[in-house]
């Protein structure tokens, strides 16, 4: 069964679709079969993992409101390795909708067990806000990785993420923690940067994940050619700390290693393929 996490963070332009996709890609590199599922109706880590969203015949809009099984909105994309149940803006109805359908906060929770068996790990993309539909995604998750920038106000948000984790944890799913803080964007050269990633550390302990993600132009390049920047430029300094990081995530969700080291893992059998 497959370990879900959620990639969220209050705070807009933090890197969380990079993180996600490129999380993604890492762990098809060291031998994980991985889902992506894409939460954000600007469909962003959709584009980013190199499908069309305006082009999809089905969505994670329509499994949240039923009118599709999440098997048949799942596409296997065969550039980066992974499957994606993606987005486009049509989700973005979906917060209206969801109201008046029974177990709302558990639409996703429920669909995403029909597909559990078939990966290791499962990461949801959350919209930069605490919405019905970032409930969705912290109810059926094991875990949270926050991405984040080593700067002030970064921190001003974190603490109102922590509590939402800690009312969802409390009220809706018991098995969600807060897995780790992921510095992303990292420039060693700035001073206020390293005073507050020896903050995080000092304040959250082991819960700031090892693996640093340095500032790299090559990252912010690879969306426009619809990659991860793992796939991207495998060698770039980014793209290594990002495989690095799928090897801390193996080890921390004591996979240990999966099923093998570094061939990428085969599609399932039953999707689509981009």
């Amino acid at each position: 069964m497959a370990r879900i996490f959620c990639i969220a963070n209050q705070k807009g332009g933090v890197g969380k679709t990079t993180t996600t996709v490129n999380l993604a890609a890492g762990l098809v590199r060291i031998g994980q079969r991985v889902l992506v599922v894409d939460l954000d109706p600007q469909g962003n880590t959709t584009m980013g993992s190199g499908l069309d969203k305006r082009a999809l015949e089905a969505t994670v809009y329509d499994v949240l409101i039923g009118a599709a099984p999440a098997a048949d909105a799942i596409q296997h994309v065969e550039r980066v390795g992974y499957d994606v149940l993606g987005a486009n803006r049509e989700l973005a109805g979906a917060e209206v909708e969801l109201v008046e359908i029974d177990q709302r906060d558990r639409r996703l929770k429920l669909a995403l067990a029909e597909v559990q068996d078939d990966y290791d790990f499962i990461l949801i993309d959350c919209p930069p806000s605490l919405s019905l539909l970032t409930l969705n995604g912290l109810t059926c998750a094991h875990g949270v990785i926050v991405p984040m920038q080593c700067e002030y106000f970064a921190l001003e948000g974190l603490s109102d993420l922590v509590n939402s984790i800690k009312q969802v944890h409390a009220n809706l799913n018991r098995e969600l923690h807060l897995i780790g803080l992921l510095r992303v964007m990292f420039d060693p050269r700035m001073t206020l940067q390293q005073q507050v990633s020896d903050q995080l550390q000092a304040h959250f302990g082991d819960k700031v994940f090892k693996t640093i993600i340095p500032r790299n132009v090559r990252l912010a390049e690879a969306p426009s050619y619809g990659l991860p920047g793992v796939i991207f430029d495998p060698t770039a300094k980014g793209s290594l700390a990002f495989v690095e990081f799928a090897r801390e995530m193996v080890e921390r969700v004591g996979l240990h290693g999966g099923r093998g080291s570094a061939a990428p893992a085969p599609a399932p059998t039953a999707k689509r393929k981009a």
